[in-house]
């Protein structure tokens, strides 16, 4: 049987590991904004422990656990090593599984059953690509590509995929979406990601590699290990010796993923990349102490307002006199930048290809 074969149960120790010291306070991004109790981590496990023991659940229920963002920043700080986003993911699949959800969370259903991606985009996801003809049916290595870079930055998509090709990286023919926007906000997966294994299996792939942050934490997180997963900073920073990349006259600042950093301690490939082409200025708060860029865990979908909001405190922390802000997930690129920036925000791979122009 598999996860979302089963009932959903929130686990009775790891409710129990929160002490309500409230340090989770001090870094919630939704409470930053908010100000309320409910929207802070200690509030959603205290909502989580009542659903638990039965307390029925109203829109109030439902606003408190899906303006968290499962940026992780709480689990990183919590001195009794509580993992909130994890019991708060538990808890919407617990309220999804009885019906119980926002329409948000119901609009990402639909859309990817209908189409297989979060937007219901029904044109072709490799649309973007320009010769297919050349794509082999058998690689140690493939591209996952991601809704976002396929429907939103195909220009990212392509640029990926044309530095990827010269390592002998293909495609999935009939990507679908990862599963993440699912999994984050309560609903099964298992359809798309069960075609996608498959397709992975029949290429005989043994790598995965993938642009997107939330592609990544479900690729490696809620598939089967039989790959390994790979970011694109991660295998770019691996190959820079080969990539002949020319410096650039200018300064960037670099914005940590949550689900790259924080979750996956993916923070030095990137700044190597970046290092190789230009200057880098540290963000006041980076690495494991990086504020959220407001857009994870449905909240941009369900909670446009509080996401642009969050998005903007954490433009407070772009350093004075840089020339962009550099991310490697499309979801930030896209967040940030819907907030103001000021300056432009680029993903990592679009340095790379200037750096690659003029080189």
């Amino acid at each position: 049987m598999t996860r979302d074969q089963q009932e959903a149960k929130i686990d009775q120790r790891a409710l129990e590991l929160c002490v309500r010291c409230g340090t989770c306070r001090s870094v919630c991004p939704a409470f930053e904004v908010l100000g309320w109790e409910s929207k802070n981590t200690r509030g959603r496990i205290m909502v989580a422990k009542a659903l638990r023991e039965g307390f029925p659940p109203d829109a109030g229920v439902l606003d408190s656990l899906n303006t968290c963002t499962t940026c992780g920043i709480c689990a990183a700080k919590c001195p009794a090593g509580a993992n909130p986003p994890s019991i708060v993911q538990e808890a919407r699949r617990v309220l999804v599984g009885r019906g119980v959800m926002t329409a948000a969370q119901a609009g990402f259903r639909a859309k990817v059953a209908e189409s297989a991606n979060t937007f219901g985009e029904l044109g072709d996801r490799l649309g973007w690509l320009s010769d297919r003809e050349g794509l082999p049916d058998r690689a140690d290595s493939v591209y996952f590509v991601g809704c976002l870079d396929s429907y939103r930055y195909p220009e990212v998509a392509a640029r990926t995929f044309e530095i990827l090709r010269r390592f002998g990286v293909s495609l999935l023919r009939d990507e679908k979406c990862c599963g993440s926007p699912l999994i984050r906000t309560g609903s099964p997966a298992e359809t798309v990601m069960e075609e996608n294994l498959r397709q992975i299996r029949e290429m005989k792939a043994k790598t995965v590699i993938t642009g997107c942050a939330g592609c990544y934490s479900t690729l490696k997180r809620d598939y089967p290990p039989e790959f390994e997963v790979v970011s694109v900073p991660e295998f770019l920073a691996l190959h820079l010796s080969e990539l002949d990349l020319k410096r650039l006259d200018m300064t960037v600042t670099y914005h940590d993923p949550c689900h790259l950093g924080r979750h996956a301690g993916i923070y030095d490939p990137p700044r190597e990349v970046i290092r190789a082409i230009c200057r880098l200025v540290e963000m006041k708060r980076s690495r494991e102490e990086a504020r959220c860029c407001g857009g994870g865990g449905g909240v941009r979908a369900g909670y446009p307002d509080l996401s642009l909001e969050i998005a903007k405190h954490r433009l407070q922390d772009v350093p004075d006199g840089v020339d962009a802000i550099v991310s490697c997930c499309p979801l930030c690129v896209r967040n940030l930048s819907d907030a103001g920036a000021g300056v432009e925000v680029i993903d990592l791979i679009d340095l790379v290809a200037r750096a690659l122009e003029t080189a």
